[in-house]
């Protein structure tokens, strides 16, 4: 039955990717490359590695049987291998599993389970970028109150906003396919990480198994290791941070006291509706993405805490990423995926926006008239001027303009053009244009990654 936490705290592919079926299937998937290794190094027969490689297939295992044992046995693996070692024939059977340790086969799997789930936060990152980028170029110039601990601070675009998302998205990206880079490697050590079971092939059936799987290969077994993961985990705690971020813009700007969006969701019929005030449209996917942020954060602690293991196995520390790194994965794609949502279908209320510039009654502009001063007064007299006129505007509820207009230290500095000029919104918005074109350019400039090719080449990982 499918739960809450399938519909609204996870994607449907990221839910699938870490489901117990898939995490089976991976593990199988590492036993039966493991095999095709060993027989290429000649220590099983090609044989008894088809042989194994025929019944690596999730569909022929009881995983309620399975998942029940694993919690008598403490490992998914060791009911794994047993219920394999007993669908091969007799001589096969030796054969399974040869030589590995659970770890090895757990590890590996999860990052298979790991490729798989980065790049579809890759891919969904990537859509989120694509949309804030058109966001930037269609309101480049559509003018807005910059605000600055929650205050009205100078003029900024809405242009510049989504620019600075996009920004963040581009970033992400980069990171995480850096985290693959340094982290989608293979585990094989055997049982305490010397591969003694292996006699001369260790290294070289670790190099076919990791070239078999698309994976890279280590300088040395890592089973109680765990920077790997720990990386992983920051990465994604990373991203559902900067998902936080533009959730967090988004609903606050949708309050409303500001009114300067909404998404299709708060406007539809049926979506974002309070249960008792039938007037509401509340922002559901920015509230979503907050939930899912805070939940995916709340699993980051759990992995880096898991670095502490004892010798060369872990009682505990290892077994707890078990559900954490699922659980990351699944809470940081719902956070991206309600990201995504109220990217594509946000609607700009430009009207409000011009609205709430003149709330304050060219406050706003304070900052503008100062800098016009400076040239005359210096900064410090400049300054407390405006601090003055600011003041009695705001005593008065009177424009700042007229009431600087009417100042006889700021009417013998400013001519009534360079006053009127101060006071235009777009003669103050600095470098907007060229940070949007930056944003820009630097997403254009991203060409899309190929996905994980289990036949590409390998390179040992430091």
């Amino acid at each position: 039955m499918t739960d809450l936490g399938e519909t609204m705290f996870a994607s449907p592919e990221m839910a699938a990717i870490f489901s117990g079926q898939s995490m089976v299937q991976r593990m199988l998937d590492v036993e039966a490359a493991l095999a095709r290794a060993q027989a290429r190094a000649g220590m099983i027969s090609q044989q008894a590695a088809a042989a194994i490689g025929s019944k690596c297939r999730v569909e022929l295992f009881n995983l309620e049987a399975l998942f029940h044992d694993a919690a008598a046995s403490g490992t998914p693996a060791i009911p794994l291998v047993r219920m394999l070692t007993e669908l091969v024939d007799e001589d096969t059977r030796r054969a399974v599993h040869l030589g590995v340790t659970s770890q090895d086969v757990i590890d590996t799997a999860t990052m298979l389970q790991i490729r798989e789930g980065v790049d579809l936060l890759i891919s969904r990152l990537l859509d989120i970028a694509a949309a804030c980028a058109t966001l930037a170029e269609r309101h480049r110039h559509t003018p807005m109150a910059g605000r600055t601990l929650l205050q009205h601070a100078v003029p900024i675009t809405f242009g510049l906003k989504a620019a600075r998302w996009l920004a963040l998205s581009t970033r992400l990206v980069r990171r995480l396919r850096e985290v693959q880079d340094h982290t989608l490697v293979v585990q094989l050590g055997g049982a305490a990480g010397t591969l003694a079971a292996f006699g001369k092939e260790g290294l070289r059936v670790m190099e076919m198994l990791a070239h078999d799987l698309g994976l890279g290969v280590p300088d040395l077994p890592w089973h109680a290791e765990r920077d790997r993961v720990a990386e992983v985990a920051a990465g994604l705690g990373i991203v559902a941070g900067a998902m936080a971020k533009i959730a967090t813009d988004v609903a606050l700007l949708a309050q409303t006291e500001v009114g300067e969006v909404t998404t299709s969701a708060s406007g539809a019929a049926g979506s974002g509706r309070s249960s008792a005030m039938p007037h509401k449209r509340n922002p559901v996917e920015a509230t979503a993405a907050l939930a899912c942020s805070r939940l995916a954060i709340g699993m980051v602690p759990v992995l880096l805490g898991a670095g502490a293991q004892e010798h060369e196995r872990a009682a505990g520390g290892w077994q707890a990423e078990w559900q954490a790194v699922p659980q990351l994965f699944r809470f940081t794609s719902g956070a991206v995926q309600w990201v995504l949502r109220a990217m594509s279908s946000l609607q700009v209320d430009a009207e409000r926006m011009q609205a709430n510039l003149n709330l304050t009654h060219g406050l706003i502009m304070a900052e503008a008239l100062t800098t016009a001063l400076v040239p005359s007064l210096g900064r410090s007299e400049a300054f407390r001027a405006v601090q003055r006129v600011s003041d009695r505007a705001a005593q008065t509820h009177m424009n700042l303009r007229e009431v600087a207009a009417a100042d006889a230290q700021i009417r013998a500095a400013l001519s009534p053009q360079a006053l009127e000029r101060v006071f235009d919104v777009s003669a103050y918005l600095g470098s907007t244009d060229t940070f949007i074109d930056r944003a820009l350019a630097d997403f254009r400039s991203m060409r899309p990654k190929a996905p994980s090719n289990v036949e590409g080449p390998q390179t040992t990982a430091r």
